[in-house]
């Protein structure tokens, strides 16, 4: 798919640092309990880390207790970028940012009502603007 947002990976890795750009551009995952946003209850939303694209809203956040960040729907539907994820030999949905292709993390169908899915994503991934108005 062709994104809104290109960049040389020269230029993602100077602009994220070594950590983001591990889980943005490699597909990374940062260990569970150790993200920023795992505990936070903050009002606000939730945008790419790489591009700003407002991704989540606060209000569909839960605590999953799988040591992620975990939403039950994105802010608007077609932010995100659904793709099959045969790695580590399972398979799963892999989420990306539509707008610059940076991975997120994974769905799945074990979440909470109404939606019964589970957005878990990397903080790192992710920068919470806190307050904002919940529409980007």
């Amino acid at each position: 798919m062709a994104h809104e947002i290109t960049k040389t990976d020269d230029e993602w890795k100077q602009e994220l640092g070594a950590e983001r750009y591990h889980v943005l551009r490699q597909a990374g995952t940062e260990p569970p309990f150790s993200g920023e946003y795992v505990h936070t209850k903050d009002d606000g939303s939730y945008r790419c880390a790489a591009c700003g694209a407002v991704l989540f809203r606060s209000d569909d956040k839960f605590d999953s207790g799988t040591g992620w960040p975990s939403f039950t729907q994105p802010a608007v539907a077609d932010a995100l970028e659904l793709v099959e994820d045969r790695s580590h030999g399972m398979v799963r949905t892999e989420v990306r940012c539509r707008r610059c292709g940076s991975h997120l993390g994974h769905v799945f169908d074990d979440g909470p009502r109404p939606t019964g899915l589970r957005y878990c994503m990397n903080s790192l991934a992710l920068d919470l603007d806190r307050d904002a108005d919940h529409t980007g």
